[in-house]
Order: C-alpha cells, then structure tokens, then sequence
C-alpha cells in the first residue's frame, strides 16, 4: 500500500516539537498543550483551533552564549508559521545544557 497522495495531519504539539527538536538539536524538549486551561480567554473564544497555548522547556547546546531574549527569538522565529496560524500565547524555558548541570 503507497503513502503517496496521502497527507498525515500533525498536531500542533508535534509540529512544534518537531520543529524545535531538528533545528535545535535539544538534549530536553517538553511541549505541554495548556490549551484547555484558556478555553473561555476571550481571544480564542469562538476559534475552532483548539491547539492555542503551549508551555516549552527546551535544553539545547545551540543555546550557549546566547541572552534569554535572544533565546527566546530563536524559539519564536522557528515557531512563526504557527504563530501565524492559530498557537497565541506560548511559554518558554530555554537553557543550555551547562545551566541544567552546572557541575559539568
């Protein structure tokens, strides 16, 4: 049986996951949907999308030398499509491994 012409339909938390995990190369990636915990915020009311708001916590080596905000650009410039497309509030950890394991 062939996959061609056949389109798999990603959730969000995988795409997002996904994303973050190739260009990142994470040693830890959590992606928790806290979408359900917003369900009557006023600016998702009415939207079908039920994937709106995510928690990150991503440990990554790329991260090193790298300020909090900077980090945090990083993470939304991966993540623009989707920010574009419905995710509308997204919280981020992001350390280097080194911050995680301060004895190495």
């Amino acid at each position: 049986m062939s996959s061609r012409g056949v389109t798999a339909v990603l959730s969000r938390a995988s795409r997002i996951r996904s994303k973050l995990q190739s260009a990142l190369e994470a040693t830890v990636l959590e992606v928790d949907d806290v979408s359900s915990q917003h369900a009557g915020h006023a600016a998702v009311r009415g939207n079908s999308d039920k994937e709106t708001h995510f928690n990150v916590k991503i440990v990554s080596p790329k991260f090193e030398g790298q300020s909090l905000v900077k980090r945090h650009r990083i993470v939304y410039d991966l993540l623009a499509d989707e920010l574009q497309s419905g995710l509308h509030a997204l919280s981020i950890v992001a350390k280097t491994p080194r911050e995680t394991n301060p004895s190495k």
